[in-house]
């Protein structure tokens, strides 16, 4: 994998220091775009600068954690060529990098413990697209995207 795009707010603060220690210990390149505290941030801006990072190929993929992921995988997910998915459990977690070939990984700082987030991590960055029948979907997804269905 090439360079890893990683975000929180403050609810996902202590969440994404795990990953990142994760990250590293597999000697995964990440850029880290904050926060940097348990500060009270707005996760928007952070969610932008993420999914853009990926929608213009700086990063390859991207990971967010907030509270729930769930206003990360919103804001993402109006970037057109992010496909952010919230996660919770591994089944999902396989299913979406397979089928649905998501480039953002959206994970809960309150939802999740560390052990269950590093699974997560690794079943995320380990699973490939199997295209096939499935890009046909992703097609009409950016054909949305780009207002023509």
């Amino acid at each position: 994998m090439n360079m890893l795009a990683i975000g929180c707010d403050h609810g996902g603060f202590q969440l994404k220091k795990v990953i990142e220690s994760y990250l590293e210990s597999r000697g995964i390149e990440y850029q880290d775009f904050g926060t940097d505290s348990e500060e009270s941030v707005d996760y928007p801006p952070i969610a932008a600068k993420v999914a853009h990072s990926v929608a213009e190929g700086q990063c390859e993929r991207a990971i967010l954690c907030c509270g729930t992921g769930i206003g990360m995988s919103i804001a993402a997910n109006k970037v057109n060529g992010v496909r952010a998915a919230v996660c919770t459990e591994t089944y999902s977690t396989e299913m979406t990098r397979r089928h649905n070939n998501c480039n953002c990984l959206c994970l809960g700082g309150r939802v999740l413990n560390a052990e269950q987030a590093v699974e997560l991590v690794g079943i995320y960055l380990d699973t490939p697209y199997e295209g096939g029948r499935h890009q046909r979907r992703l097609d009409e997804i950016t054909a949305i995207e780009n207002g023509d269905l």
